[in-house]
């Protein structure tokens, strides 16, 4: 029976956030990206912080009154695990299977979806928002049980570099929400589809692998890293931090309002006459300087952590490489098709792909 309820608890708790995401006060804004075939842009109904701390404030009332233990979601993680591939995948077959084709290969379309921007009732839930809504939720009632758990077991002689750990990772996931509204401007939203890829990335990969820190470190004692070392994990994540919301926060403003300045930085820009790229700021050190603040901020949670000689921990700021390196190269490809002779201009402008006089 424990292992049935931890099976069919991540279900729960999406299906509770889908509730709370549709009947919980939120503000309508425009987004980035037009309806397919018009120029009409689309709605969205943003409400995810109030849903994180609703949600958060449930588990702990659960919690408090004993109705769960503290660290129940740590004791069924495994269930927990592969019941969210579960509905992963039942999600991805669902949001595929009825719908038209957009290439010859079902498992290109599997992977990568057929529908760019679903939506419910108008924008009242939006199926990518809601996917890393339920994401970043699950990973935050996971990483607090499994430092319960690590507590529980240790007390006194707990790791601080883990609590330390959580409470960036809790930042992270709480500045995400604060500017779900700047995420409308980003790659994923305006360039993806939804298939496999984002659905069961969200439902299953994103709220248990983003724990392998603690995961693979809740049962260990303190490795008593001096504080300077947990400090230092504080500072890469910050600097990092600067690097993917300037970044992120900079195309925001860039887009709504091509003149605006941002922090004092008045925007440069080269154009075709038609389309405008801005080439300064952030923007102007790499063409993605946000992925390296994403791995930055990984590997800044993991420093933190301590055990920095176990490989497992590491295997969520080698994640990012894997995953934002290829994105780059696609991205690159997408633009210079989109902007064409532009976009080579762009590349004398800012030679650098992610790392600034590196790569």
């Amino acid at each position: 029976m424990e292992n049935f309820l931890g099976f069919i608890a991540p279900g729960i708790v999406y299906a509770y956030i889908f509730i709370l995401n549709a009947i919980l006060p939120g503000r309508w804004v425009i987004g980035y990206v037009t309806k397919t075939g018009t120029d009409e842009k689309l709605k969205y109904r943003l409400n995810g912080l109030l849903v994180l701390f609703v949600t958060i404030a449930t588990w702990a009332g659960l919690c408090y009154t004993e109705f769960l233990a503290w660290d129940w979601f740590y004791t069924v993680r495994w269930p927990a695990l592969f019941g969210a591939i579960f509905f992963g995948l039942a999600f991805s077959f669902a949001i595929v299977i009825p719908y038209s084709k957009v290439k010859n290969s079902f498992l290109s379309d599997f992977y990568l979806g057929r529908l760019e921007n679903p939506q419910l009732w108008g924008g009242r839930i939006d199926a990518k928002m809601w996917l890393y809504l339920i994401g970043a939720i699950m990973l935050a009632i996971n990483i607090y049980s499994f430092a319960a758990h690590h507590y529980l077991l240790h007390g006194s002689a707990s790791n601080i570099g883990l609590f330390v750990g959580v409470g960036l990772l809790s930042y992270f996931i709480v500045d995400y929400l604060t500017f779900e509204e700047v995420h409308l401007y980003t790659y994923d939203i305006f360039a993806e589809r939804v298939g496999f890829k984002l659905g069961w990335g969200c439902i299953a990969f994103y709220p248990f692998f983003y724990t392998i820190p603690f995961w693979s470190t809740a049962v260990l004692s303190s490795p008593n890293q001096p504080t300077w070392l947990i400090a230092l994990g504080a500072l890469v994540f910050f600097s990092s931090w600067g690097l993917s919301r300037g970044a992120n926060m900079q195309k925001y403003f860039f887009k709504r309002d091509p003149t605006k300045s941002f922090l004092g930085i008045q925007p440069e820009t080269i154009t075709d006459g038609n389309r405008t790229l801005l080439v300064n700021g952030f923007w102007g050190l790499s063409r993605h300087i946000n992925y390296l603040g994403e791995i930055g901020m990984a590997s800044g949670i993991v420093i933190a952590v301590g055990h920095i000689l176990l490989p497992w921990p590491w295997l969520y700021p080698l994640y990012y490489v894997a995953l934002l390196f290829p994105r780059q190269m696609d991205d690159d490809k997408r633009c210079a098709a989109k902007y064409g002779p532009l976009w080579d201009e762009y590349l004398k402008k800012v030679p650098y792909r992610i790392i600034p006089k590196i790569y």
